[in-house]
């Protein structure tokens, strides 16, 4: 993996991010993807597992930046919609693995938010990804 021209931002007095940045400043192209959900390439699940879902979301958000030249180094920003946070914090180290496996050591600007549902009833995981090509 490349090194990217980005800057993390994390305060030096403060606690080091772990897994994230606190910010990211970037500049060049700009590449949005929509809420990306867990399900296959002809919209189709095949699990309910929460971390089987996160990397599969993971692997289709570096396809779709792969259609407009980006890579997972130019990522600065994701947000993520989970439907159960104890799911979530109790698969960590598979989505850890997962994660690692799929965007590398780069760790962009984070947020998760736990929603009530999401459209799709057995999505359980959609993120939403910026990148910035240089």
């Amino acid at each position: 993996m490349t090194e990217t021209p980005h800057q993390f931002l994390n305060p030096a007095h403060w606690k080091p991010a772990i897994g994230y940045s606190n910010g990211v400043a970037a500049t060049g192209r700009m590449v949005f993807t929509g809420g990306v959900i867990g399900w296959n390439a002809v919209q189709e699940f095949e699990t309910d597992d929460f971390a089987a879902q996160v990397e599969q979301v993971l692997k289709s958000i570096v396809e779709i930046l792969a259609c407009a030249g980006a890579r997972p180094e130019h990522l600065v920003r994701l947000t993520w919609y989970v439907t159960d946070k104890r799911e979530y914090l109790a698969s960590l180290r598979d989505i850890g693995r997962a994660y690692k496996a799929t965007i590398g050591r780069h760790y962009p600007a984070m947020a998760l938010v736990q929603v009530v549902a999401l459209v799709e009833d057995r999505a359980k995981v959609e993120i939403e990804a910026t990148a910035v090509i240089p």
